[in-house]
């Protein structure tokens, strides 16, 4: 029988060996987009969850800061603001007293120009003069308290003297969080990257901290803690597709809406398995660009047994920005002692420019390495660099699976022809 995987705009056809049972082959067709975005934004906002309306809970005389989420992150905060800033205005709040600002944790400051192109020209002009970018290395940023666990909160000096905090973000499974959204505008949003860093290299292993699971999920938990403590009061999230559509928008208290747009990304992308697969065969589609491919190969981490194989389909045509990943694999150094220099704050200097979510990855590619066989199929890196990364190289996928073959006779296989975005369960 022929299967497949999706890569690029094509389909990459292969066979299984005699002795590979397949578990798992379904492929996630693509969920469309809202036929009228703004008409969902007001839906969402008429009725939120878990919390009275925004405009309702705007007071004349307040201050307040409204964040949303970089460059980075595909949400349309340019369809957001103006209603959101209309509904404010509504409450009584004119737009000189509104504070807009860009929540980027510790990822690279945006230029005016790109907050320009983030908030669409309608947003700029009325928020002129009081647009702001989160500086996490600002020496101004306030301690308003630590978490239930004891993680320092340290927070933008306009969100921790506001009178009403607002945010705007998306919800998408998350490796580590469960799902991104709700609080994560907080922390690490608008934390300073001494509390970023604290949080997550003090939680990024635990093994309740994974996608899918928000109960129980420490790193998860300390995010709601954050934002609870910095007050935030009220959040819009987006479900997007892979062409940056509206599936579907959620608003209401941030912990409330946040489950429930959870549930529903879960719906979308959850894929069920009857066990652990002895080999697991993964597309990065539709998330092939980048530092972006690798969420498929994580995913695929978790359904995998230990000491089985991962084949990992990527083209990595684009691959610069996972180059200094692949250096830092290169070292010899063990998963555990590098997330031991991480904690003591002992970052490589060519990292130091990278925020911490991208220097996490070393650590769990350290540990993939460690705990599986990982092939990576692509044409945009070398067998060299694919060696660094303690990887072995493959050419095309029959040849992968040929090689893995050899080592392990007798498998079952879990096939995921789009695993950039799906939630692998096994029940």
């Amino acid at each position: 029988m022929v299967y497949y995987v999706n890569y690029g705009n094509e389909k990459r056809d292969f066979s299984l060996p005699m002795g590979w049972n397949p578990i798992s082959t379904d492929d996630k067709p693509p969920i469309p987009g809202v036929t009228n975005p703004a008409q969902e934004i007001k839906r969402a906002m008429d009725h939120p969850i878990g919390s009275p309306k925004m405009e309702e809970l705007a007071r004349p005389g307040m201050e307040v800061a409204l964040l949303f989420n970089d460059l980075q992150r595909p949400t349309p905060v340019h369809l957001a603001l103006p209603e959101i800033l209309d509904r404010l205005n509504q409450g009584g709040i004119p737009d000189g007293r509104i504070t807009g600002i860009c929540a980027l944790g510790t990822h690279p400051i945006p230029s005016m120009d790109q907050l320009r192109q983030k908030v669409g020209e309608t947003a700029f002009s009325r928020l002129q003069g009081h647009l702001f970018a989160h500086d996490p290395h600002a020496p101004d940023n306030v301690i308003i308290g630590k978490t239930h666990r004891g993680t320092l909160v340290e927070i933008n000096r306009h969100v921790a003297f506001a009178d009403l905090i607002i945010g705007v973000g998306e919800c998408m499974p998350h490796p580590i969080a469960g799902y991104g959204g709700g609080c994560k505008i907080m922390m690490p949003g608008v934390c300073s990257y001494r509390s970023v860093a604290e949080h997550h290299f003090s939680w990024m292993r635990h093994r309740q901290s994974r996608v899918n699971l928000l109960d129980g999920n420490a790193f998860y938990e300390e995010i709601v803690d954050a934002g609870r403590l910095s007050r935030l009061a009220f959040k819009l999230d987006f479900i997007i597709n892979e062409k940056k559509e509206i599936i579907r928008a959620f608003a209401g208290d941030p912990v409330a809406e946040h489950r429930e747009a959870s549930n529903y990304a879960s719906s979308l992308y959850r894929v069920p398995l009857s066990k652990l697969a002895d080999v697991t065969i993964t597309s990065a589609y539709p998330l092939e660009t980048g530092v972006q491919a690798t969420k498929a190969l994580t995913m695929a981490g978790f359904c995998t047994r230990s000491g089985g194989a991962i084949i990992w389909i990527a083209p990595q045509k684009q691959a610069g920005s996972i180059l200094p990943l692949i250096k830092e694999m290169g070292s010899d150094e063990s998963a555990g002692d590098f997330h031991r220099r991480l904690i003591i704050g002992d970052i490589p200097e060519h990292l130091r420019s990278f925020g911490i979510s991208y220097i996490m990855q070393v650590v769990y590619f350290k540990e993939l390495a460690e705990k599986f066989i990982v092939t990576h199929v692509t044409e945009g890196l070398s067998p060299e660099q694919v060696k660094m990364m303690k990887f072995t190289y493959a050419s095309n996928i029959q040849k992968a699976i040929q090689q893995v073959f050899e080592k392990i006779p007798q498998a079952d296989v879990a096939i995921f022809p789009s695993g950039g975005n799906i939630i692998p369960e096994v029940r």
